[in-house]
């Protein structure tokens, strides 16, 4: 047995996922180094509004169980995530729940003092529980106070305002730590570890304005990327159908609004001017409603997002055009002004703040924003040596080998990577509520994972020469002075606007390769002047934030690449990848879904692999692991015209097992 005493876990990342991973690894007695670019109480998982997903007794009694949560999940994510993660993820979630209940997160009860649950996108049952609507906050806050008294215990030590810049690999490919450098001093050092986690988020910035923080940049991923890791899926980003346009960045109203209520419509006449509250119900179309008569406001947010665009594109639009309303008024809900504002404070806060009206007074203007990276670095898993067997709720074996090394590991042996920062959970959508879970699940369930790596590595990095971090130092440093001396016309905030530009008109909502194309030369040619012609408006050398900046707008770059290549590549629709041909592209007599590919199983149901090779991005593949459902049409019951009374009275999909 190793000295484990000597040996040491970096996590990067003090979000949701950061700290559960640190809080597990100190708890089975592993020394934890935790690393964040922001306060950790200000990591963005502080913006999760809705809640969190699971089973439990009172959902179980609805007919709900795991299983259905777990099948819930892969048609959402249009079957293209690997389903032995999923399960579990859908067997722990009750768990998870249970445990941040003991922790004190503040969830919501009914009268008989259950926990209450809504109802949430891409589910016919009530299974999201949820703290009011800031739920990120009361878990990120739970979870901070669990990583402090591990702090007072001395087995977790935090580095805040602390830039993750590069991992550090030793001769044979292993990850053996991390350069970062101190935001207030500028500081670059290196810092030994005998296994590394990244659990930095998703990459909103790429795309100007997004729901993100303005911190989501996707920095840490890419360069890790850059280092050698696999990027998994990249091309599949979120876009939420519900949020705020702003001008500095999009402001999230959260599913829940819809969950618990909220309903979507445009005035059935163009160009209708009036005052919402004015316009009569006979003269509204509620068109999710009439679209999807039995998921109604709450279908899965890909397919909200793209009715929401196409019902604008068609010109029934309000404000601008590019508008619809949300509507929590009482004439519209029927649920009394304070009930709602009891369970939806926060964003009807964040509304009357930003735009400054009463949202259960007059319906809000909303327009779909970027919002999450279902793609993020590769992860590999060990599955499980017993097969699956059915019991009504979750099943045991078919799922992972609990305590494998290999659960939530790179391709770089020792860099391990969680929450948005991984590809594993979403597949190529995204359910609502499922990425609080994702977060937390791969945090504790990766802790043995970690552990046992460590305890089976000979020797420990604290004994490790120090040439190695030396070098990796030094290169760092000669990336700064570089940056520092760049005295181009090139200046890193307008490249980073035109690349949010290109990015957000053409590898968004809807994808039509001749516009990918050009969006993939504009990116070579940002590229280029970025190496040539970049001049760095601040060149101090404490607390420079420009430099930082200037430092993520080329990991954004490289991301952008792999994004727009591999929704190049992918020939077919699924989830949040929606391609148009070019000959349809304009072709707005067409209605949307007939002018996208269909999906293609044969020839697409696999996953994307980029890998940064000689200063390009270079694709691959590998298949699904579809061991435990059998891929089936993803239908939410669309319907049109007469047909919608008749199709609301179909019973509920069940999940179909694989034989």
């Amino acid at each position: 047995m190793n000295d484990m005493a000597q040996k040491r876990v970096i996590v990067v990342g003090g979000g949701l996922a950061g700290l559960a991973a640190a809080m597990k690894l100190a708890e089975d007695n592993v020394a934890v180094d935790l690393f964040s670019l922001v306060p950790v109480k200000r990591s963005h998982s502080v913006c999760a509004q809705g809640g969190i997903n699971a089973c439990n007794e009172v959902a179980r009694q609805q007919g709900y169980s795991e299983w259905e949560h777990f099948y819930e999940t892969l048609k959402g994510g249009d079957f293209l995530a690997n389903q032995p993660p999923v399960l579990d993820m859908a067997r722990m979630a009750p768990n998870v729940i249970d445990l941040l209940d003991r922790m004190g997160v503040p969830f919501n009860r009914t009268s008989e003092g259950y926990r209450a649950l809504r109802l949430f996108g891409g589910s016919l049952f009530k299974r999201t529980h949820y703290a009011g609507a800031t739920t990120g906050q009361q878990l990120l806050y739970a979870l901070d106070e669990q990583c402090r008294r591990w702090e007072v215990e001395g087995r977790i030590t935090k580095y805040e305002f602390w830039d993750f810049l590069w991992p550090v690999l030793d001769d044979s490919g292993r990850c053996v730590g991390i350069v970062a450098q101190d935001l207030r001093t500028m500081q670059i050092r290196s810092f030994r570890a005998d296994a590394v986690v990244m659990a930095t988020g998703g990459n909103g910035l790429i795309f100007g304005q997004s729901t993100m923080s303005v911190i989501c940049t996707g920095s840490a991923s890419a360069r890790c990327y850059a280092a050698g890791a696999w990027l998994g899926n990249p091309e599949f980003v979120q876009v939420h159908p519900t949020a705020i346009p702003g001008e500095d960045k999009c402001r999230l109203m959260s599913e829940s609004a819809r969950g618990e209520g909220g309903r979507i419509w445009v005035p059935k006449k163009k160009g209708d001017s009036r005052q919402p509250n004015s316009i009569p119900e006979e003269e509204r179309d509620y068109f999710l409603e009439r679209l999807y008569p039995k998921y109604k406001n709450i279908v899965p947010r890909d397919i909200a997002t793209r009715e929401i665009f196409y019902i604008c594109e068609q010109g029934f639009g309000v404000g601008n055009g590019q508008m619809v309303y949300l509507d929590l008024t009482e004439k519209s809900t029927g649920i009394k002004y304070e009930e709602l504002k009891k369970k939806l404070g926060g964003i009807l806060e964040i509304y009357e703040k930003f735009v400054g009206v009463d949202p259960l007074l007059e319906p809000m203007r909303i327009y779909p924003a970027v919002h999450y990276s279902m793609g993020g670095l590769w992860v590999g898993f060990e599955k499980d040596s017993k097969p699956f067997e059915a019991d009504g709720k979750g099943g045991v074996g078919g799922g992972m080998k609990h305590g494998s090394p290999k659960n939530q590991m790179t391709n770089v042996p020792g860099l391990y990577a969680a929450g948005e920062a991984d590809y594993q959970y979403h597949g190529a959508n995204r359910l609502g509520a499922n990425s609080l879970l994702s977060c937390i699940f791969t945090g504790l369930f990766m802790g043995p994972s970690v552990k046992n790596y460590i305890e089976s590595q000979k020797g420990a990095a604290a004994e490790l020469p120090s040439g190695i971090f030396d070098a990796r130092v030094r290169d760092e440093q000669g990336k700064l002075q570089k940056l520092l001396k760049a005295n181009g016309d090139q200046n890193p905030y307008v490249l980073q606007r035109e690349l949010g530009k290109t990015m957000s008109d053409n590898v968004t909502i809807i994808r039509v390769n001749s516009r990918m194309k050009k969006t993939l030369a504009l990116i070579e040619d940002l590229k280029q002047r970025f190496q040539t012609k970049l001049g760095m408006p601040d060149g101090s050398t404490w607390s420079n934030q420009t430099v930082g900046f200037a430092r993520a707008v080329w990991d954004m770059m490289l991301l952008s690449e792999a994004i727009t290549k591999g929704a190049i590549a992918r020939e077919e629709s699924r989830g949040a990848h929606f391609k148009i041909p070019d000959d349809k592209a304009e072709r707005i007599d067409i209605p949307l879904d007939a002018r996208a590919l269909p999906r293609d199983d044969h020839n697409w149901l696999k996953s994307t692999i980029a890998s940064y090779k000689n200063g390009t991005c270079e694709l691959s593949y590998e298949p699904v692991d579809i061991a435990l459902a059998e891929p089936v049409k993803r239908d939410y019951g669309k319907t049109t015209g007469a047909a919608a009374a008749a199709a609301a009275t179909k019973p509920v999909e069940e999940p179909v097992a694989a034989k």
